[in-house]
């Protein structure tokens, strides 16, 4: 918001005549545990008064309403050595997108606002345990089992349906969206008239019929010129992070998406794929190859992320490259473990995940995390590493390691991850294509034989035949086959 809207906010919020469920006023700052449950209490309050924010706001006096200012920052506030904000969002669950506002009202009246998004299919809990305000009184939430089942039921409009922009004009349309990206992209004729272009945006969801015309945020995630004129999606921008070494000790760039993911795509992973350290010498078959990774399954990766994020979650898509790693992470945990990525799909962005693939940035079906593995096995790479934690998704792809360097939990990962790839591609996996696999030697077939009786015993694979004795012609499924 500029600081002219946060003002106009501001005495719009001071006019209500009291307080309530889904705005607070505080003059001054009392703890961070008291601003924890306040959030919890508004997003849950906005949900069930259907407001699409509550409000904490410090610098106002609550009994009057007037606006005094506060010596509250709290943007650059700490708890301990954690930002404030960092440190409230790892406490809540779910990580809602809430968003600090700090301003000067008129005479240098400082203003702390926090916007909170209302509570979606579940009500918001601070360190376990959710509230709601009653009257000017924060509750426990389960003390009110009437309100706690108003958000449980509340049918809520899915993010890519939500209003980015409302009140437009068809020509504030194509002046906020790359109009000409969607039609190139899908290879569709441009209209003859403004108006075809409306009704085919309005056709697709990108634009519905409002007070005049509005944009949906997967409207503005998608095409928007300027991810900045969005406020909604502007934090779902994606960052690309390059360290000089293993660790995040010197960051040597750093890159922020400033445009939708449609018009961004193919510029960004471009510009990852430059940043990737050259290849000097890799496996046998592959000394010709210019860079460490392959960029195909770079692509994939960063498509998942994009495609697959919880765009409710508070955070934005990751790509960070290390000297001896590249870790692609988005907010929110996956819908399916992360042992089945390569044969179950599910997304929770549908219209999102349709369109990018129609547009050609990812995969027809599926994850395309079989591409990943199948590029990631002929460039003779680590094994792929996915970590869910802290409500985000990481997947990481190693640079090249010899056989003797890869640990035994990496050989038994590798191991299943081929035997997940033979098993989609209609084959099953054998000695001899793991040998193929790690480039051994075939008078080496021991070195084999172990890594699958250690991937057995882990109890990731299991023998497709069970009756056959013969191990020279024993073959292998993943568990889950």
């Amino acid at each position: 918001m500029t600081e002219t809207q946060l003002t106009d906010l501001l005495e719009e919020l001071v006019k209500q005549s009291h307080e309530s469920e889904w705005v607070e006023f505080k003059l001054n700052f009392h703890s961070v545990e008291e601003i924890g449950e306040r959030i919890s209490a508004l997003a849950n309050g906005a949900c069930i008064h259907n407001r699409t924010y509550g409000y904490l706001v410090f610098g106002i006096e609550d009994k009057t309403h007037i606006i005094k200012g506060t010596s509250f920052k709290a943007k650059s506030h700490k708890k301990g050595k954690e930002d404030l904000e960092h440190w409230l969002a790892t406490r809540l669950n779910p990580r809602i997108d809430f968003t600090i506002y700090e301003f000067d009202y008129v005479d240098d009246r400082h203003i702390s606002l926090f916007a909170i998004p209302a509570a979606k299919n579940q009500p918001v809990e601070f360190l376990h345990q959710a509230y709601i305000r009653i009257g000017s009184i924060t509750r426990k939430l389960n003390e009110f089992p009437l309100k706690q089942a108003k958000i449980w039921k509340k049918d809520t409009t899915p993010f890519e349906k939500e209003i980015a922009r409302d009140n437009l004009s068809a020509a504030d349309i194509t002046k906020l969206l790359s109009i000409e990206t969607y039609f190139d992209l899908l290879n569709i004729p441009y209209p003859t008239t403004q108006q075809g272009v409306i009704d085919k945006f309005i056709e697709e969801g990108l634009v519905v019929k409002s007070r005049g015309y509005a944009i949906t945020k997967l409207g503005a995630i998608l095409l928007a010129k300027q991810l900045k004129d969005f406020e909604s999606v502007e934090r779902k921008s994606i960052r690309v992070i390059v360290y000089k070494g293993k660790n995040k000790v010197e960051t040597e760039r750093e890159q922020i998406g400033v445009k939708g993911y449609a018009i961004g795509f193919e510029g960004l992973v471009n510009w990852i794929n430059s940043q990737l350290p050259a290849n000097e010498e890799i496996g046998k078959a592959l000394r010709t190859e210019s860079r460490v990774y392959p960029e195909i399954a770079v692509r994939e990766l960063v498509a998942n992320a994009l495609i697959h994020q919880d765009l409710t979650e508070k955070g934005f898509p990751m790509i960070e490259i290390f000297s001896d790693r590249i870790e692609i992470s988005n907010p929110g945990t996956p819908l399916v473990t992360p042992e089945r990525f390569i044969d179950a799909y599910m997304s929770r962005n549908e219209r999102l995940a349709d369109i990018m693939r129609r547009m050609g940035f990812c995969e027809e079906k599926g994850s395309g995390l079989d591409k990943v593995i199948f590029y990631n096995e002929l460039y003779q790479l680590p094994p792929i590493n996915v970590i869910v934690a802290e409500s985000r998704t990481r997947v990481t792809m190693y640079s090249y390691k010899t056989l003797n360097h890869l640990d035994k939990k990496e050989k038994i990962s590798a191991c299943y991850q081929h035997a997940c790839l033979k098993y989609v591609s209609n084959e099953k996996m054998t000695n001899q294509s793991l040998r193929e696999r790690f480039q051994i030697e075939d008078h080496n077939y021991s070195v084999a034989s172990r890594i699958i009786r250690d991937a057995l015993g882990e109890g990731v694979i299991k023998e497709d035949d069970p009756e056959n004795k013969s191990r020279k012609y024993a073959s292998y499924i993943p568990f889950w086959a």
